[in-house]
């Protein structure tokens, strides 16, 4: 299946440079592109099958985390990836907080930034040094790597899209109670106290969660 792809960046040399890149590392890509808030949701509107956006933070209608609160609150099913000028610790953990999987600094090398649209596309979860790993490894399944069922699989995924307890329990039909008892054991495989102690540790040890339809 086609992926598409929306780059939203208000500097068109960068956003074009950029498009051009991943179109041709990514030839099977459909890449669209957009310069503001405004731009970016009527994308979002007109083309449901988006799955992935990358997003400068700063645009000329709408600035910081807003914006990526903004887009996810009209799009949640794409995955997120927050290009940036700035990888102060609060940036990045507010984009965490918000759902964010993946945050590349502008300043990246360009293998870097290819390597985690590729991670977070596998399901991966991508963050800059010292948040996660330096290099960007092949992912590898939570389930497997953690010794999590795949509900609980379900439930880290969810957690990391920036879903509350409530409504991952909406999300996968079970009840709220049982969304925290999943949590106590994921918290404890990942040595975690906190939904974003949680990212990192995803990051860190190269974690895919990528849906499992079949799960029970």
């Amino acid at each position: 299946m086609q992926t598409q792809a929306l780059l939203v960046d208000d500097h068109p040399l960068f956003r074009e440079g950029l498009a051009l890149l991943l179109a041709h590392q990514f030839p099977q890509w459909r890449l669209l592109q957009a310069g503001s808030l405004q731009q970016a949701t009527a994308r979002l509107a007109d083309e449901p099958g988006i799955g992935l956006v990358v997003l400068d933070l700063s645009l000329p209608d709408s600035d910081g985390l807003a914006t990526l609160t903004r887009l996810r609150a009209l799009a949640p099913g794409p995955r997120y990836v927050v290009l940036s000028a700035s990888d102060a610790p609060e940036l990045v953990v507010g984009a965490i907080e918000a759902g964010a999987a993946g945050f590349v600094p502008k300043t990246a090398q360009t293998g870097a930034m290819l390597g985690a649209m590729r991670a977070v596309l596998d399901g991966g979860v991508v963050l800059p040094a010292p948040f996660g790993a330096a290099t960007v490894a092949p992912a590898r399944a939570a389930t497997e790597v953690l010794g999590i069922s795949p509900r609980q699989g379900d439930v880290l995924r969810l957690l990391i899209e920036g879903k509350s307890n409530k409504a991952i329990s909406r999300d996968l039909g079970i009840a709220e109670s049982t969304v925290k008892t999943h949590l106590e054991v994921i918290y404890r495989k990942l040595d975690a106290t906190s939904r974003t102690q949680a990212v990192v540790a995803a990051a860190r040890l190269g974690l895919r969660l990528d849906a499992l339809p079949d799960s029970v």
